[in-house]
């Protein structure tokens, strides 16, 4: 097989995936969506929120040592946390920026369960716009 050429068998197993580095919030806005002081507890994580005129729909990350003391659960919580906001991208207003903080309740939950905690989540703050979305009235 010449370089550069990939067989058949390995193109059909290839997933075209969207990756999350394009709308992962920059660290320098971390401390502007905590200022915002919107947060929404659910039981595998915490969601914070902050309509800001520069948002673009935009999330970051966070998981601490107390919460899961293990790298791998916390490596595993952080993609559990942006798999769910990658996929749900669309579904949220455009004006805002949110940060993920995972919580203990994380370790061991499928994505389906983190993924419909997120959607609860983003329900309550009203920047799902699935429903009404009116992410500039406080919460």
């Amino acid at each position: 097989m010449p370089d550069g050429v990939m067989s058949d068998a390995v193109q059909t197993t290839r997933r075209i995936r969207t990756p999350f580095r394009p709308f992962r919030l920059e660290s320098a806005k971390y401390r502007a969506v905590f200022a915002a002081k919107r947060s929404f507890y659910g039981k595998t994580l915490v969601l914070w929120v902050a309509c800001l005129p520069d948002a673009g729909r935009k999330a970051g990350v966070v998981v601490s040592k107390r919460a899961l003391p293990l790298a791998v659960e916390r490596n595993r919580a952080k993609r559990l946390m942006r798999e769910s906001f990658r996929l749900n991208r669309d579904a949220l207003c455009e004006d805002v920026d949110i940060l993920l903080v995972a919580r203990s309740g994380i370790k061991g939950r499928t994505y389906q369960e983190v993924a419909l905690d997120f959607e609860r989540l983003c329900q309550r703050a009203k920047i799902w716009r699935k429903r009404a979305c009116n992410a500039s009235s406080p919460a």
